[in-house]
């Protein structure tokens, strides 16, 4: 029976990433007004409403199973938070090292992993949301456990739906995440295809860092994926359900893999095929697979049947001009028809990945399907990376450091200047101060903004609806745009939890009398977050560019050396090879993050922007032919120069490593080295082995060869210029 427009949208609306967030939140928070109401307990609201806040914002991905388990450690941490801030909110001096040490510890948790810092985050928001409840009673209470128990029964009410929610759609999240994976990887080949545009003189060096920018939007999908998966993957042995997508998910790496690869330079094609219709076929072709892509996305999404569209005519046009370039036998061709070869037979192999996706389960098992978990597996080995961390060279170290003192400063103003609601500096200055500059200075942008509008939206609709069973509604509906909203749209998340806080102190008393303090609040607590992302141990971007870019050449010289070995035994896609594959992906992410940080931080601290911009292009470009190894993997039969290949591929992962340790180490980097110019010159001298694969090896080992002189030229003058 087809499916009418209504029951489709439906369906669009129930698979969409955050309906299922933002309904559990309008029933916790839909139930926690009603109940007030019909108690005659509005004086129960604003902690009960905090409390869910706090789960929620606490929330982490998992099985049903371990969301219990997360849920009874955050309460647990909830409630000491809460009867911490009770029994020393009477010391302010007490207080004040109590917060600043929790505030650090907590933070530090952070390094531990995504979890530990999401629980983390959320405990700090609970203690300073008991603090605004400390105050907004007006002092002490008679009894110390009233307002702790409202805060925790809110936060387990929250929590109790998250469980049920992933007990009754385990899998909902995985569909979402591997939809997300497709659809990245569509808009990635769909840029891909354009470096085929048969045009000459294109911009391929533009072309090719919008392509990295996309590429670490692409990593971060494949990395939120992973992590859902490895949390429903129950003692290495995965549901029949889960495992179909744990298929699909090695699909999109392999699919990611061959997309990602380049067999040779893209003005040189366009230059020897300019009056040939061969690179519009390819960029055709790969522009079908970049929708194809989406079109899986949008069919795991909906869980519907994948309507895979047939590209056989297109890639039987391309090998059909591929052939007539052939026959023309023009030897100046005969380098760059190889590489088109290699190009159209991993499109024909991307093809056939694509097809497969069809029927999921219809495909063998992999060879080895376990995933890395990078979260600590005991107390022993968490105290070790604590420990570890423990250092002013630590990223996560002087975060919670700046944070531990933001805060402590934002306790001593309100007890200066002594606000109707202080405590909102010190909320304000939690969410605003993030690890580094550029984020913090764009987040005290939107959270001012989101703040005046979410202000005068109060006003306004105080104003227009005086009735305080409408304005129920409106917190309600307003908490639910915020958690809609404040991961893609922080603006607006901070205008409707603007709304939300006047429309639930209106219940109990002025919601008009929190407009200017709650204003002068932000604004104090975001100043207060500026000044300690600037002068507080401060993370400019460009004073550990070097250790980003020793990295990422590291990582590529270790995928090499693992291709090299998958040439030698034979293609298997084992933990090792895919944990290499991926840290070069992620070191070529982390680049692109940073120097996107760069941009958004003062002028004197941006000056090496450009020359890394430019660096960035070079080690994509590298990874990309790194990558085309990758797709083409297979044991190479034995030849004489294959313990040439070998040797050569050595010596270059060895040039890689040493270029990344002297950036590592900030020492000199050498210009020129005369022996990488005399290994590339051999490689491209070597005889045309009869052999595809060798011949394919041979190509991508000189491509990667050539990158070397100009990655020592932009690494040469970055260097001294950091080193000053």
């Amino acid at each position: 029976m087809p499916s009418t427009p209504f029951s489709q949208s439906l369906r669009q609306l129930w698979a969409h990433h955050v309906f299922s967030y933002s309904l559990r939140v309008f029933i916790a928070l839909t139930g926690s007004m009603a109940l007030c109401w019909v108690l005659d307990r509005m004086d129960l609201l604003i902690p009960l409403f905090l409390g869910i806040i706090a789960s929620a914002l606490a929330e982490t991905d998992d099985s049903w199973e371990g969301r219990l388990q997360a849920l009874l450690v955050t309460l647990a941490c909830f409630a000491a938070a809460a009867f911490a801030v009770e029994l020393l909110f009477p010391y302010p001096w007490r207080f004040a090292a109590a917060l600043a040490l929790s505030s650090f510890g907590l933070t530090m948790l952070g390094a531990l992993g995504e979890r530990y810092a999401t629980i983390a985050s959320g405990t700090l928001i609970l203690s300073i949301y008991t603090m605004i409840g400390i105050h907004q009673r007006g002092g002490p209470p008679v009894d110390l456990w009233r307002e702790p128990l409202v805060l925790v029964a809110g936060a387990a009410w929250y929590g109790v739906l998250s469980v049920i929610w992933q007990a009754l759609f385990s899998t909902q999240p995985i569909q979402q995440s591997l939809a997300q994976v497709f659809r990245e990887l569509g808009e990635y080949l769909k840029l891909k295809a354009s470096l085929f545009d048969p045009v000459r003189h294109l911009d391929v060096g533009q072309r090719r860092l919008e392509l990295a920018q996309r590429n670490s939007r692409v990593v971060a999908a494949l990395n939120a994926a992973k992590e859902i998966i490895l949390h429903r993957v129950e003692n290495g042995r995965p549901s029949p359900q889960v495992n179909r997508y744990l298929k699909l998910y090695f699909l999109a790496q392999d699919i990611h893999e061959r997309g990602s690869s380049s067999h040779y330079p893209y003005n040189a094609l366009a230059e020897a095929f300019f009056h040939s219709d061969v690179l519009f076929r390819c960029h055709l072709v790969i522009r079908q697979q970049g929708k194809s892509c989406l079109a899986l996305a949008r069919a795991i999404e909906l869980r519907q049947p994948f309507d895979y569209v047939d590209q056989s005519q297109a890639l039987e046009d391309l090998h059909t001009s591929l052939a007539h370039l052939r026959m023309q036998s023009n030897p100046a061709w005969r380098h760059l028809l190889h590489s088109l070869g290699a190009l159209a037979d991993n499109l024909i192999r991307l093809d056939r990945l694509l097809q497969d996706a069809r029927n999921p389960d219809a495909l063998a098992d992999a060879q080895d399907n376990s995933l890395l978990d990078r979260e600590p597996q005991s107390l022993g080995e968490a105290l070790s990376r604590l420990r570890q961390q423990m250092t002013p060279a630590s990223r996560p170290f002087r975060h919670a450091l700046r944070l531990a003192v933001a805060l402590s400063a934002g306790y001593g103003l309100l007890h200066l200047i002594h606000p109707t609601q202080g405590y909102w500096i010190l909320l304000t200055t939690l969410f605003v101060c993030q690890p580094n500059f550029g984020a913090t200075r764009r987040r005290v942008r939107q959270r001012i903004l989101g703040t005046v509008l979410g202000l005068l939206a109060g006003w306004t609709l105080f104003t227009l609806f005086p009735s305080l069973h409408v304005q129920a509604l409106f917190a309600v509906v307003a908490g639910v745009v915020f958690f809609a909203a404040r991961t893609s749209h922080y603006t607006l998340a901070t205008a409707a939890i603007t709304l939300l806080v006047l429309a639930c102190f209106n219940q109990v008393g002025d919601g008009y009398g929190l407009i200017w303090p709650r204003l002068i609040d932000t604004l104090l607590g975001s100043l207060i977050a500026g000044l300690a992302v600037f002068l507080i141990l401060p993370d400019w971007q460009d004073r550990h560019l070097n250790r980003v870019l020793a990295n990422t050449l590291a990582c590529n010289a270790h995928y090499l050396r693992q291709l090299m070995l998958q040439y030698r035994s034979g293609k298997r896609d084992d933990l090792a090879y895919r944990l290499a594959r991926r840290n070069a992906h992620n070191a070529d992410a982390a680049l692109s993050t940073t120097l996107a940080g760069m941009l958004m931080e003062p002028g004197q601290f941006r000056r090496e922007a450009d020359v890394g911009f430019r660096f960035l292009v070079l080690s994509h470009t590298l990874l990309s032919y790194l990558s085309a190894l990758g797709a083409h993997r297979e044991q190479l039969p034995e030849a004489e120069c294959r313990p040439l290949l070998d040797e050569a591929a050595e010596r270059l992962a060895n040039s890689l490593e040493e270029i990344a340790q002297e950036l590592a180490g900030n020492r000199p980097v050498a210009e020129h080295d005369e022996t990488e110019q005399a290994l590339l010159r051999h490689l491209e001298q070597l005889p045309e082995e009869q052999d595809d694969g060798l011949r394919l090896v041979q190509n991508q080992l000189a491509l990667i060869a050539g990158q070397l002189a100009p990655l020592r030229s932009l690494a040469a003058p970055l260097q001294r210029n950091l080193a000053h």
